[in-house]
């Protein structure tokens, strides 16, 4: 039987043609022997026609849509693609000396250490487990040799500050790029007290990335506010960051705060100070933070008294809560900066509320009487179950508004969901109490319901108060969800030019109308998410206006979500490193914990 021959494609002498770059937007790298594209910068197995050609017109067929054959767009753009990957390729052509390498391992390991919001003191630790594996793992002249490596890469508390600084001045520099060619930008600003009991003035920023056609977020900056929180001071605060990186006021569409009186005062609030600077800036309040609830200050000092107030008498709530076998062995801390804790505070206490009581009565305190007096007040009571029913539905609405990358649409539909809800809850307060079961097995027989009729009533004011003068419309909104389904073209023209005092209304009735007769872009839709759509497919030579419209709305934040998240990594950082942390190494060390961006180790250790 004869042994077949194995194919060796290396010795076939294959061969790139450059007319592949234009054809299939394919290029062959130096020193490579796979083409690589440039559009999606993935690499094909062989230099064959059929490969690039059935990669170019599976994956980017609506890239020959936007730039046709032999027309001048296309050959502009591949100019532009080909300068792109040039830059991008362009780090270090030389190779790395074993310093270098160790240089490169030791920003590494500082990057690793900051992501993970460890102290820089922590990379000794690591250089005794890098040896402990490589004396585990190896023998003779491999372990000596890998020992001998490992011993050359600098790692100590210093020089991990060192390099902790070359990798947040990179991001920095990426950011600040990234940021000053981008068309528009929108802020999220919150300020909050850490750990240490400073205040902090925290910004972040979203933008649609110019190279990577995606929107991103990333911190600003922040910065301490000495002495007074007034509006003024975070005017100042915000103006500072700006400058120091080089962004126009003019260039902000628009700034999401948590709707403090600080923040938006209608002559002193920082945002009030903004619009001055930028009449054009759209404002609008978080509803992630913290809603106002009445008649919880009793609830919140009796879970904080039983739980934190002393730790003998913890111990002994846990204890007791065990032998009693209760559906939780501890309550709650409740937490004023984070999201969801009072209504979770008020869902574990209730839970096991028969056995608090039970404790209570074995304290001889008098501030455990009095707490003792308050569960056995069946009014009092009545009220605690109503709290702890609309807290797990605002403890809903919030976990919808959560997550990065969260825009406006999310908000707006979330919330306006949310109202509706709440013309459905005041209904059933005065029927079965179908949505608030706790207050239904609670309240027996008849009761005045009045004051939680009312109490729905003030939530419903305070969601009109603060989005009724903020109200994108159903129209504008369906071209972020689906340009296809509006109808009112005219009414969706009008809708965009009182958001956005720029656009032209004819203009973007005529670029809609050619949008939605666009079979190709409607079956694209249809497959991706709705910022790929607007980011990466619609062409905007083609529709500028409903494009620029597009990123100025998919810019805007839907929360300050990224805000309070940073605020959780400082604290996190700032319990670690306790006062020997300077603000300047705070903000480096949160930087390179929060970034999207990823420091260029070849780059920095060459």
């Amino acid at each position: 039987m004869a042994c077949s021959k194995i194919r060796k494609v290396d010795a076939e002498n294959r061969t790139f043609k450059d007319e592949w770059t234009d054809k299939y937007m394919f290029i062959l790298p130096a020193a490579s022997s796979k083409p690589l594209c440039l559009i999606c910068c993935e690499n094909v197995a062989l230099i064959k026609s059929g490969n690039v050609k059935g990669h170019y017109e599976t994956k980017h067929r609506s890239f020959e849509e936007m730039y046709p054959q032999k027309s001048a767009v296309r050959a502009s753009k591949t100019i532009e693609l080909k300068a792109q990957y040039d830059r991008s390729t362009r780090v270090i052509t030389h190779a790395f000396t074993g310093q270098q390498r160790a240089n490169e391992c030791s920003l590494k390991i500082a990057w690793i250490l900051a992501q993970h919001k460890k102290a820089f003191s922590d990379v000794t630790v690591v250089k005794e487990c890098l040896n402990a594996a490589a004396e585990t793992l190896l023998d003779g002249k491999l372990k000596d040799d890998m020992c001998e490596k490992i011993k050359k890469i600098p790692l100590s508390a210093t020089t991990t500050t060192r390099k902790t600084e070359l990798s947040a001045e990179d991001v920095l520099a990426q950011l600040d790029a990234a940021v000053q060619n981008a068309a528009c930008i929108s802020l999220a600003i919150d300020e909050s007290t850490d750990v240490t009991d400073n205040a902090q003035l925290l910004v972040y920023v979203r933008f649609p990335h110019k190279e990577k056609k995606e929107m991103c977020e990333d911190m600003l900056g922040s910065t301490p506010l000495e002495t007074h929180t007034r509006g003024e001071d975070i005017y100042e605060g915000i103006m500072e960051m700006l400058t120091k990186r080089k962004i126009n006021l003019k260039q902000v569409v628009s700034v999401t705060t948590d709707g403090a009186p600080a923040m938006v005062g209608r002559e002193k609030g920082a945002v009030a100070r903004m619009k001055q600077d930028n009449p054009d800036l759209i404002a609008y309040h978080c509803i992630i933070h913290q809603t106002v609830l009445c008649a919880m200050n009793t609830m919140m000092k009796l879970i904080n008294y039983l739980r934190a107030s002393s730790s003998h008498q913890h111990r002994l709530l846990r204890e007791f809560l065990k032998e009693m076998d209760a559906d939780a062995n501890d309550l709650l801390l409740h937490n004023n900066v984070r999201w969801l804790s009072k209504g979770n505070a008020l869902e574990r206490f209730w839970s096991i509320r028969k056995e608090i009581a039970a404790f209570l009565q074995q304290l001889k305190s008098q501030k455990a009487t009095q707490f003792a007096n308050f569960l056995q007040d069946k009014h009092k009571m009545d009220v605690v179950a109503f709290l702890v029913d609309i807290t797990g539905h605002l403890n809903e609405l919030n976990l919808k508004l959560q997550g990065q990358k969260n825009s406006i649409c999310d908000l707006m539909k979330t919330v306006r969901s949310f109202q509706i809800k709440l013309d459905i809850f005041k209904e059933d307060l005065q029927a079965d109490c179908e949505h608030f079961p706790q207050m239904h097995e609670q309240i027996q027989g008849e009761r005045d319901i009045s004051p939680y009729v009312g109490f729905i009533d003030k939530l419903i004011g305070n969601f009109c108060q603060r989005f009724d003068c903020f109200n994108l419309g159903h129209q504008l909104l369906l071209l972020i969800e689906n340009p296809f389904l509006i109808r009112e073209i005219r009414g969706f023209s009008k809708e965009v030019t009182q958001t956005f005092k720029w656009a032209h209304p004819g203009s973007l009735q005529l670029e809609l109308t050619d949008l939605q007769a666009d079979v190709a872009l409607r079956s694209h839709f249809e497959t991706t998410d709705s910022a790929t759509f607007w980011l990466q497919i619609v062409p905007e030579t083609m529709f500028p206006g409903l494009t620029k419209v597009a990123l100025h709305t998919l810019t805007m934040f839907g929360s300050t979500y990224s805000c309070e998240t940073a605020f959780s990594s400082m604290n996190i950082i700032k319990t670690k490193y306790r006062s020997r942390l300077t603000n300047e190494h705070l903000h480096m060390s949160m930087r390179l914990a929060l970034t999207p961006f990823k420091p260029r180790f070849k780059l920095l250790a060459g």
